[in-house]
């Protein structure tokens, strides 16, 4: 009788303890989040409570502009995971734009800047024609973007590559020029040239310098998709925005700010997840240095 009572307790024991880890687990994630982002929420809070009291049209609470969030984008069907038409049209558009300039930049960039830092002689050519082209403004060469490729997509894409471009080609080039010779050496002894010397040795070597620039590039890729957006388009963020600020619908503009750095925000921590996991290598050197 006695074993049974025992085995019973067990067994409810056993059963008792995987909500308590649960608890636990869940109280963690909780407390993490709220060390993380508790400045977040202050500031938050903050800018609710003093656009109330200063009542400043303007200036729109944040309550507001969840709001208006939520009808512009968030209350679709749940077969379009509650996205709405114009979330769709709109985040497409834009995100399409994006990533298609910042690949094309990249692509370009990473190739015409392993080729310089891998001949000195050629960027002696080269080097003043990229100093001059990336002090150009990328806003400056709307009007011609305008001229040669009419408004859309085409327009967008290209403001977006000519101010992506320079810090991926910078930084491919130094990231080149900085492979230890020592490397280079070993490799020209044990006969691993041309294409392999290149996919074993300066590219791993370069990486790390070449990721600075991807990162600095996507950054920079969000501003100008805005930026050719403002202009002669009727889809995307960015015609959101111009297009609330002239009907004076402050909390849909200020709807699209905010999508704005949640969206730059989670580019971000992707990229930099991606990063940890491909130059694992190097960080753990870093680390052991």
């Amino acid at each position: 009788m006695s074993q049974a009572g025992t085995a019973t307790h067990d067994d409810t024991s056993r059963h008792a303890r995987p909500p308590g880890r649960a608890v636990t687990a869940v109280r963690g994630v909780l407390v993490g989040a709220f060390s993380r982002f508790w400045l977040a929420i202050v500031l938050i809070a903050a800018w609710e409570v003093a656009t109330r009291i200063i009542q400043e049209s303007y200036f729109p609470p944040p309550s507001e502009i969840v709001v208006a969030m939520y009808e512009l984008w968030f209350s679709g069907p749940a077969s379009q995971l509650f996205l709405t038409q114009d979330a769709l049209d709109d985040f497409g558009h834009s995100l399409y734009n994006l990533f298609g300039g910042w690949v094309l930049a990249c692509l370009v960039g990473v190739a015409i800047g392993i080729a310089l830092g891998l001949s000195r002689k050629l960027a002696d050519y080269i080097e003043p024609m990229i100093h001059f082209g990336r002090a150009i403004p990328p806003p400056t060469l709307i009007s011609f973007y305008i001229a040669a490729f009419q408004l859309g997509t085409p327009m967008q894409v290209a403001t977006i590559v000519s101010g992506v471009i320079w810090p991926v080609l910078l930084n491919t080039i130094d990231g080149v020029r900085t492979v230890e010779q020592l490397h280079l050496d070993s490799a020209e002894v044990f006969g691993v040239r041309g294409v392999r010397r290149l996919l074993w040795i300066v590219i791993p070597a370069a990486a790390p310098k070449i990721v600075a620039g991807l990162r600095i590039s996507l950054g920079l890729a969000l501003i100008l998709m805005i930026l050719s957006e403002l202009i002669g388009s009727t889809v995307g963020i960015g015609s959101l925005l111009i297009g609330a600020q002239r009907s004076f619908e402050l909390p849909q503009m200020w709807a699209g700010i905010v999508i704005l750095g949640v969206l730059g925000y989670l580019l971000n921590a992707v990229f930099v997840a991606v990063e940890k996991r491909a130059l694992r290598w190097h960080l753990s050197s870093r680390g052991a240095t």
